[in-house]
């Protein structure tokens, strides 16, 4: 299971993990039982989640240290991995994604909404709408200042600067329906960005 149980059971632990803001995350081999990843723990290994992560460069980190453990797991001979029952306590659930989680809130914190772009990376993708236009953010950087949600305060060659409930979001990967990936820059040219546009919020 790519989480160190019992933090994060569940469809999505990666996901969670990054969203979360958690430090670190791992994978644990597990005896399987009639629960939702509640079986007795027999192997476990945790990695760092680097600030730049995205939920596909981590499920790689943890996809890597998983195949390594499961073939030690199996090559153990019979009774040397002793099963370790989960602690009841630090229990969290990591509930599948969904695309209905992918609007932007701007009125959340710059962080917050920062790690969520990463979390939701390469799915469901978290989107940015403006005149009706849903746009997907791929990248950002939290900055200082302030400025009211939603609202884009400053173009420039670094990106599109955002407000948010708290602080400010540098959008610097974005992509339009129909288009690929690319600078920030760029999609906001030929969405027409200026300052003073606001980005509308789920509830508008």
């Amino acid at each position: 299971h790519a989480s160190l149980l019992p933090r994060w059971r569940g469809a999505a632990p990666i996901q969670r993990a990054i969203e979360a803001g958690d430090a670190q995350t791992g994978v644990t081999i597990m005896q399987m039982d009639a629960g939702l990843d509640t079986g007795a723990m027999r192997l476990a290994e945790s990695v760092a989640i680097a600030d730049d992560d995205s939920a596909a460069t981590l499920h790689d980190k943890l996809a890597s240290i998983g195949a390594r453990l499961i073939v030690q797991a199996l090559q153990s001979p019979p009774g040397a991995l002793a099963g370790t029952p989960q602690p009841a306590h630090g229990v969290t659930w990591a509930p599948k994604l969904g695309k209905a989680e992918a609007p932007i809130d701007w009125r959340e914190a710059a962080a917050t909404i920062e790690r969520r772009l990463r979390a939701f990376d390469p799915f469901p993708g978290a989107s940015a709408t403006l005149s009706g236009e849903a746009i997907k953010c791929w990248r950002g950087r939290v900055e200082d200042g302030e400025g009211s949600p939603g609202t884009v305060l400053g173009v420039d060659a670094q990106g599109v600067r955002v407000g948010c409930g708290r602080g400010v979001l540098r959008l610097v990967e974005m992509q339009r329906a129909g288009g690929r990936r690319a600078e920030a820059r760029t999609v906001a040219q030929s969405l027409g960005l200026e300052t003073g546009m606001r980005f509308e919020t789920p509830t508008d």
